[in-house]
């Protein structure tokens, strides 16, 4: 079985391709970025190509013998509401670049989609199910919706087998703040353990739906290899998450690490950073995946632990 992950440059990528190595079934894992991808693995396996998907032609490389396809590759939220046509142009025309160019393949791949829970918005249902209608409340969640659809649609005509999943706001996130709306929620973690300060731009009653990086992993491999009979017709489904307020969060970084580390996050409001979080929902019923064999952490402190045991707060000191 051969893999292909665009996004395979990030750290997702990355990781995904760390536990599809330990599967036997799986050949040739092709990573793909628009950035050139660092060494990270000595297996034969690993193919690291650059390619820009917004580029007449690169997609048909990207899925060229290709049996399952990881779609991870996305402008992020915060710099798809500020720089328009990019959001559009890597969100949207490369996913369906990617599709048509599995179409062409006739190989009917697997096509794994990683959508967002950005793709909702007000008003909501105290619970968000799969059948919740999406009123998406940024340009991201447009072009995460419509993604959506496309992979439902030609997977519906037979040109792939595709699923996507929706999944929560991942913390903790290694590295650097990025250009997300959501890139807080790492950092009044991740900098905090560093010895570095973080500004949290919402209330610490605002509610979050969140994943650790491993279970969001291991969700993302897990949604490649449901056989498709499983998921019936509605191949779109809600990632399971855990509902965490930021008070929460921060109360149980104080538990880790002490108060002189929830002493470094300040509070200085950003109100589109707000408009958008906020609009996101923080409660779903996920038994339809938790059914199908998709796993969620425990608690807050898991998410804390899986960062702290991936060595990466021990290269962020001041």
């Amino acid at each position: 079985m051969n893999v292909a992950i665009t996004g395979g440059g990030g750290f997702l990528g990355r990781r995904l391709a760390d536990l599809l190595l330990t599967r036997p079934e799986v050949g040739r894992i092709r990573l793909v970025d628009s950035s050139p991808i660092a060494p990270f693995a000595e297996d034969g396996r690993i193919e690291r190509m650059q390619a820009n998907l917004t580029t007449p032609g690169a997609a048909a490389g990207v899925v060229d013998g290709a049996d399952v396809i990881f779609h991870l590759a996305a402008v992020v939220s915060g710099q798809a509401e500020a720089e328009f046509d990019l959001g559009m142009g890597v969100n949207l025309d490369a996913t369906r670049s990617l599709l048509e160019a599995a179409r062409q393949s006739r190989r009917t791949p697997r096509f794994v989609f990683a959508s967002s829970l950005a793709v909702f918005g007000p008003p909501l249902p105290e619970i968000v199910t799969d059948e919740t209608a999406v009123h998406p409340r940024s340009s991201y969640g447009v072009q995460k919706a419509i993604g959506e659809l496309l992979v439902s649609d030609f997977g519906r005509r037979g040109f792939v087998d595709g699923r996507a999943v929706r999944l929560p706001t991942v913390c903790v996130r290694p590295g650097r703040p990025n250009a997300a709306a959501s890139s807080f929620v790492s950092g009044i973690i991740r900098e905090p353990l560093s010895g570095l300060g973080a500004n949290c731009p919402v209330g610490p009653d605002l509610e979050l739906w969140l994943s650790s990086p491993k279970t969001a992993v291991a969700n993302l491999a897990h949604a490649a290899f449901i056989p498709g009979g499983s998921l019936g017709e509605n191949r779109i489904l809600n990632l399971p998450g855990i509902t965490v307020s930021v008070g929460q969060m921060i109360a149980c970084l104080e538990q880790t690490a002490g108060k002189e580390a929830s002493a470094r996050i300040t509070f200085t409001p950003d109100a589109s950073v707000n408009r958008i979080v906020s609009s996101w929902p923080a409660r779903f019923d996920v038994s339809r995946a938790l059914a199908l064999g998709f796993s969620r952490d425990p608690d807050f402190g898991n998410l804390i632990a899986d960062y702290l045991e991936s060595g990466a707060a021990k290269t962020r000191q001041p």
